[in-house]
């Protein structure tokens, strides 16, 4: 059975959310003041969350569709197990890090500025909630939001057999609910503090890709009546979403106070989520049909990024610090920020290339360098479950 060819589309804009979420995440980067979430409602997170939605379609829903719900949701359990070692090494690679770092210099307090010396003070405490998710630090919160948003994807499935209706008027429900801040999730056992991502209300993102790529929602037409209200959409939100505009027109400071239940970021707002599908409807018209007009040595660089979206999102997280690191040591004039930022692009971009070459997997074609020991079948000791497969979110 042939491969099924990649959507460009999907892999281009999973790819530049993840260069987008590496220079938000350097502490004091001056790059982050000229990315999309300084000039509108919506950011990175609706794109990475969106995109995660859509290769979730394809790499699961395919798995439902051909073995059943039985193995779809064995296939699921399988991903949020992976998801969350990885969110649980994450924070502990990142912490250490950081310790490191702070026991070589006195003088740095790096576990602080991120907000960690609480699970130092009561590690105990922490430790367990950090393994029941009841301990989630704003900087390491996408990962759960994702992991809950995934573990919904069986019953989303079970539902559909009802049509895409009944899933929409559930998913919808769920959204309501949360977006009431009925459905919070503690996030430390010390305060009452929630999760920054709300995952019942960011799951209508995550499934608006999901029922797209599915063909429940059906592709939108391009007619230049909705390009131009998209972008008188996206066009008026700036003047409220620009913090520069804040510090100089009292008058949008307080529209954009005005507007904070409906551009939440937490329970992701009707008007945030609106914002967000204007500027997604504005890049599917500027890509073309299947993103036909994604062409280019720049376009295949983002692209193979957007591939390995685990692997890369993963490297990003730590890489972000030890770049604030960086900064802090040579300064953040135009020149040095320039510099650790596109280093930090070409570490991404090797942390891509690293991983494509290891799913490949490289030691499969060891029998022709030569070796004739190697070219010889190795004696099978029984059955082995496939690991390899369609890439997942």
């Amino acid at each position: 059975m042939a491969e099924r060819q990649r959507d460009p589309r999907l892999d281009f804009f999973r790819g530049l959310g993840m260069f987008i979420i590496l220079v938000a995440h350097v502490p004091n980067n001056g790059w982050a003041q000229w990315i999309p979430a300084r000039f509108g409602f919506s950011d990175a997170t609706e794109i990475f969350v969106f995109c995660s939605g859509m290769a979730s379609a394809i790499a699961f829903g395919r798995v439902f569709d051909q073995h059943g719900w039985i193995q779809g949701a064995a296939r699921i359990l399988h991903r949020c197990w992976q998801v969350y070692w990885a969110h649980i090494a994450c924070f502990l690679v990142i912490l250490t890090l950081l310790l490191a770092i702070d026991r070589a210099n006195s003088n740095a307090h790096y576990v602080g500025e991120l907000g960690l010396a609480p699970f130092l003070a009561d590690t105990a405490r922490a430790m367990v909630g950090l393994l029941d998710l009841t301990y989630v630090p704003n900087y390491f919160d996408i990962l759960p939001m994702y992991l809950v948003i995934l573990a919904m994807v069986p019953l989303v499935m079970a539902v559909a057999r009802f049509g895409p209706a009944a899933v929409a008027g559930l998913l919808l429900s769920i959204w309501t609910v949360a977006y009431l801040g009925w459905l919070d999730l503690p996030a430390e056992p010390w305060s009452d503090r929630t999760w920054f991502f709300n995952p019942f209300a960011w799951q209508i993102v995550f499934f608006a890709g999901f029922a797209w790529m599915r063909g429940w929602l059906p592709a939108p037409p391009v007619d230049r009546r909705l390009v131009v209200a998209a972008a008188i959409m996206v066009l008026a939100t700036v003047p409220f979403a620009w913090h520069r505009g804040f510090f100089t027109v009292p008058e949008l400071r307080e529209w954009n106070a005005w507007l904070a239940p409906a551009i939440d970021k937490t329970h992701v707002g009707p008007l945030r989520f609106l914002h967000f599908l204007a500027v997604a409807y504005l890049a599917h018209v500027a890509v073309g049909p299947r993103g036909r007009r994604l062409k280019g040595a720049v376009v295949d660089l983002i692209r193979a990024v957007g591939q390995q979206s685990l692997a890369v999102f993963l490297t990003g997280m730590v890489l972000a610090q030890l770049l604030g690191v960086v900064l802090d040591h040579i300064g953040r004039d135009a020149p040095q920020e320039a510099l650790v930022n596109l280093a930090g692009f070409a570490v991404l971009a090797g942390a891509a290339w690293i991983t494509a070459w290891f799913k490949a997997p490289p030691w499969k074609g060891a029998g022709r360098s030569g070796d004739p020991a190697a070219a010889r079948p190795a004696r099978r000791a029984g059955p082995m479950p496939a690991l390899a497969g369609a890439s997942g979110p």
